[in-house]
């Protein structure tokens, strides 16, 4: 089928786009010479697509992932999403500052499913009255690379600084006194001001994306200090490069991090205990690693995730609920929500 799909979160739309379909990406969205567009890479059946030129196109679907696109397809192709084109909204986020009262856009839609990436995000949400689902993350694996060679703490996030203490930017002084951090993502370089040029921690964020992997993988331990984000693809990343993570117990991490792959707990004390001895330790850090390495491709494997999104396009094209996705209606008028079939993964 032809899946219409804006590429706005670039590790998402890696592991979505290596399915069986053709994707179909507006070129307004994709960034000047992102790599893999229309080419190798993973992305052979993507392929850039001017908006004006969507009118031409056979789309059998759209996966929306901002409200603005229902605009956006509907002006140069005359279809609107829900009624004369099948579609479904991703969401990516955690519902916003007031949490379990936040009112998702599409609430009030009946005639669009929306597709949480998190169990925790379609519990806390309030979808209203539209059908919902969930699909897990899925990574393509970047293979058995831990090494743990240095005895430093690892840490993956973007505007460390602008996002402070959603991201836990905050409770990074704190493990220094296990070892030095070093923080690797957009805008980490900041951290140095932030912190009073604290040499125990280091922002990195000049490593090329292919040598990324490799490089965080020499570090004993990640650490995970987000406290109010969607699950991020940097712990899935982690536990495939089989380190062994320790991370706060919050929002879908306590799934992500099963018994034996890591340490999750509220108490920030737990944490810095649980870094020292994987630094302490290192064959027990490899061994508690590689059960994380495990448990990722089992439940964040590529092959899984896009299992579960063909359920899902296939269920929004047919119209009607079928076995295999997690569907809910929740216009149950108080009384309990009505589960048509659930993944038991």
């Amino acid at each position: 089928m032809q899946v219409l799909f804006w590429p706005i979160h670039g590790g998402y739309t890696d592991a979505f786009v290596r399915g069986e379909h053709e994707y179909l990406l507006p070129v307004r969205s994709v960034r000047p010479g992102e790599d893999g567009v229309g080419g190798g890479g993973g992305w052979e059946r993507a392929r850039p697509v001017a908006l004006d030129d969507l009118r031409g196109e056979d789309i059998d679907i759209v996966v929306l992932q901002r409200p603005e696109e229902i605009d956006l397809v509907e002006s140069p192709t005359g279809r609107v999403p829900g009624r004369d084109l099948p579609a479904v909204y991703l969401e990516h986020n955690t519902p916003g500052p007031a949490a379990f009262t936040t009112r998702h856009p599409l609430a009030d839609r009946r005639d669009i499913p929306i597709v949480h990436v998190t169990h925790f995000n379609r519990l806390f949400c309030d979808n209203g009255i539209a059908h919902t689902a969930v699909v897990e993350h899925g990574v393509p694996g970047p293979g058995p690379l831990y090494s743990g060679e240095l005895a430093r703490i690892g840490v993956v996030v973007n505007e460390p600084v602008r996002r402070w203490r959603a991201v836990g930017t905050d409770l990074l002084p704190a493990f220094t006194r296990e070892a030095p951090l070093d923080v690797f993502g957009i805008d980490a370089g900041l951290l140095r001001e932030a912190f009073d040029d604290d040499a125990a921690i280091t922002g990195i964020e000049s490593v090329a994306p292919r040598r990324l992997h490799a490089e965080f993988a020499r570090r004993r331990v990640y650490l995970h200090p987000f406290r109010w984000t969607s699950l991020g693809l940097s712990l899935i990343e982690a536990m495939h490069l089989g380190m062994p993570v320790v991370a706060l117990a919050t929002t879908e991490a306590v799934r992500a991090v099963a018994a034996g792959t890591g340490v999750v707990s509220t108490d920030v004390d737990d944490l810095r205990r649980a870094a020292r001895t994987f630094l302490e330790e290192p064959e027990w850090a490899a061994e508690v690693g590689a059960r994380a390495r495990e448990h990722a491709l089992a439940l964040y494997g590529l092959p899984a995730f896009l299992e579960r999104w063909d359920e899902v396009l296939l269920e929004a094209i047919a119209a009607r609920p079928g076995p295999g996705v997690v569907y809910a209606n929740a216009n149950s008028g108080g009384n309990a929500t009505t589960t048509i079939a659930a993944h038991a993964r």
